[in-house]
């Protein structure tokens, strides 16, 4: 007998919200003005154990005060079709719209760098330099006295990168510098095994898989017989990726819930096979398709950033709404536009480096026989379609599911977009433009 259509794919964000609960929206939209005065912080967000007593950490200090998002009403029945159109309303909704964003933020004067042409991007400002200091303080103390994370020689390197800056712009809402911090320690940790193992600090697409296993055995642990359990344990300590990822991830689960950490160990699983897939061509010295090349950035990507956007900003998105369809194509796009950006400005850094480094406009001058010049600008065109695409539908993600705490993490998602660029073109130590204008 013939077998039954499927029926066709539906979005289960309504049923979704239901099993959340209305109790939880009212509540929510109830208590939204007074949260501050509640729980003696920003947005309710939960103190940070600390790795050695298990006590809260002391709040910020007045000079690096936490970000402040303006509160508003939840929608619910009832709303017109002005306020709709006028964008989703709700914690951290101010950067969401269903139509296009007319007024951009102005960049400070302090800023450096010149965005690509043509690349749609939003100014932001610069990032509060009191927490950029105490963040670049901070993860230096923890790369060389907890982690001994690199030798004198690439001090300037480290410093080069300007981490602090990065995480500070990217992450608007952290409540206090020790959520900053968890960030921070997680995006040095990734650079170290992408240096090390893959890239210009050691790295080699052979005996890849092996290495980024065992690696990966410092974020999602190994349990096994006791016989064996040393011998795993100390390899932890056994390089600086190791020790970094086993550092990093402690402090993190020790403020994320346990499905928030999970799925920070999905994501890392995802980009380490997304890593697989670049050194396979290279081992084999072949160019993928350029829809190939996108796959394989869908995974070796800036995902596992975004992704964290609640537990540095202190609060948590539930499982099950993280998980929807709808919003982990949000974050994919977004993780995707983002990577674009990396290959955008680090491509006359690649093409200076040893070797042939993959990146788009590599991949698409090769494939479909276009000139360098028309490879990057048809390029910046596919980042500018991937960009309107995660703002199309994180838009309306936020207006089919008006529970706060998904406003409030697509907001965050759109602030990481916005301080991704800004790292990138603001970074002249590292990176330099093309003379295709």
């Amino acid at each position: 007998m013939p077998v039954p259509e499927l029926p066709p794919p539906r979005s289960s964000l309504p049923e979704a919200v239901t099993r959340f609960g209305a109790t939880v929206l009212g509540a929510g939209a109830a208590r939204a003005h007074d949260t501050e005065a509640v729980v003696g912080g920003p947005y309710g967000a939960r103190p940070l154990p600390s790795p050695t007593t298990g006590l809260s950490f002391r709040p910020p200090s007045p000079a690096i005060p936490p970000a402040a998002v303006p509160v508003t009403d939840v929608p619910g029945e009832g709303v017109g079709l002005d306020r709709l159109l006028g964008g989703p309303h709700g914690l951290g909704t101010a950067g969401l719209r269903l139509t296009p964003r007319e007024e951009r933020p102005v960049p400070t004067a302090t800023q450096e760098g010149r965005p690509i042409p043509g690349l749609y991007h939003h100014p932001v400002p610069e990032p509060d330099q009191g927490r950029v200091d105490e963040v670049s303080r901070r993860i230096k103390a923890w790369a060389l006295d907890e982690v001994s994370l690199y030798p004198e020689e690439w001090e300037e390197q480290f410093d080069g990168f300007s981490v602090g800056r990065y995480m500070v712009g990217c992450h608007p809402d952290a409540p206090t510098v020790d959520h900053l911090m968890l960030a921070t320690r997680l995006m040095v940790a990734e650079n170290t095994v992408d240096d090390c193992y893959c890239e210009d600090h050691g790295g080699s697409p052979i005996g890849l898989g092996e290495r980024l296993l065992l690696a990966h055995t410092a974020l999602d642990p190994l349990y096994t017989v006791r016989e064996y359990q040393p011998g795993w344990a100390a390899s932890l300590h056994a390089d600086a990726p190791r020790r970094a990822y086993r550092s990093a991830m402690d402090y993190f689960v020790r403020a994320a819930g346990p499905s928030q950490a999970d799925r920070l160990r999905h994501d890392m699983a995802r980009l380490h096979l997304g890593y697989l897939a670049e050194a396979a061509w290279a081992q084999q010295d072949q160019v993928p398709e350029v829809w190939e090349y996108l796959a394989m950035r869908q995974f070796n990507n800036f995902r596992p950033c975004p992704t964290i956007t609640d537990t540095v900003g202190g609060y948590e998105l539930p499982a099950d709404l993280h998980a929807q369809a709808d919003m982990q194509k949000v974050i994919a796009l977004a993780s995707n536009a983002t990577t674009i950006v990396n290959d955008l400005y680090s491509y006359t850094k690649e093409l200076a480096a040893p070797g042939r480094h993959l990146n788009l406009p590599v991949v698409i001058a090769e494939r479909e026989e276009l000139s360098d010049q028309d490879a990057y600008l048809k390029s910046v065109e596919i980042h500018n379609e991937l960009m309107h695409a995660f703002e199309t539908e994180a838009a309306a993600l936020a207006a089919a599911c008006p529970v706060p705490s998904v406003q409030r993490f697509l907001r965050g998602v759109a602030a990481w977009v916005d301080g991704n660029h800004h790292w990138h073109q603001s970074n002249t130590y590292r990176y330099s433009l093309p003379d295709f204008w």
